[in-house]
């Protein structure tokens, strides 16, 4: 007999800090979204009256990485893993590229987190984690065939990652994660005691 493992569903993960000059990003990361957080006065609004548990600039207008020096280095290195990505994809872009369409600050208070939701219009998407509080949660995966089972059982908790229904990722500060943007997924309700500070962002192609 043989098996053999079809449609793969890959996610990317890239330790920042241990890249060149990655370290004293992060720092200038958590000092650029603490920033946002205080004088995003929009982006305070609009989180107030979507009840976001926290602070985001999703709706907050221009690209945040003309903002500051931190943001737009940030935005060379996620060009940089964007293109390994879309190699390791497969993606025939046809002359064209992938390019930075959104960046946007994230800070989940005690008990907050962000349901389950894909990125439309978009093709990459990921998020770079600037401050994780121990015991914090992580980020959420969806196997994009649930709700296609039908009448499926369960699968054994030893089951490997690539049969789970579900699996769960735990980032440290600097960890960036990428994934196609209709990939489902979610942030848990965060445990920890402090913020939870994150910065996402989608690619699209043109």
């Amino acid at each position: 007999m043989a098996v053999t493992s079809l449609f793969a569903t890959r996610l990317y993960r890239a330790e920042l800090p241990a890249e060149r000059g990655g370290e004293g990003l992060i720092g200038d990361l958590a000092d650029d979204c603490a920033m946002m957080a205080a004088e995003d006065a929009a982006g305070r609004a609009w989180s107030k009256a979507n009840r976001y548990p926290g602070y985001t600039s999703y709706s907050s207008p221009g690209p945040l990485w003309t903002r500051t020096s931190g943001f737009g280095a940030l935005k060379t290195r996620l060009d940089r893993h964007a293109k390994a990505f879309a190699e390791d994809l497969g993606l025939d872009l046809a002359g064209g590229k992938l390019r930075l369409d959104n960046l946007w600050v994230n800070v989940l208070k005690p008990g907050g987190g962000h349901s389950s939701h894909i990125h439309p219009h978009s093709v990459i998407s990921g998020t770079v984690y600037v401050t994780i509080p121990e015991g914090t949660s992580g980020l959420k995966l969806e196997d994009p065939r649930l709700a296609m089972m039908m009448a499926a059982p369960m699968r054994r908790p030893e089951a490997p990652a690539d049969q789970q229904p579900f699996v769960f990722v735990t980032p440290t500060a600097g960890t960036l994660l990428m994934w196609e943007s209709w990939l489902r997924h979610e942030v848990p309700a965060n445990p920890a005691k402090t913020e939870r500070v994150s910065v996402s962002f989608n690619y699209g192609w043109r």
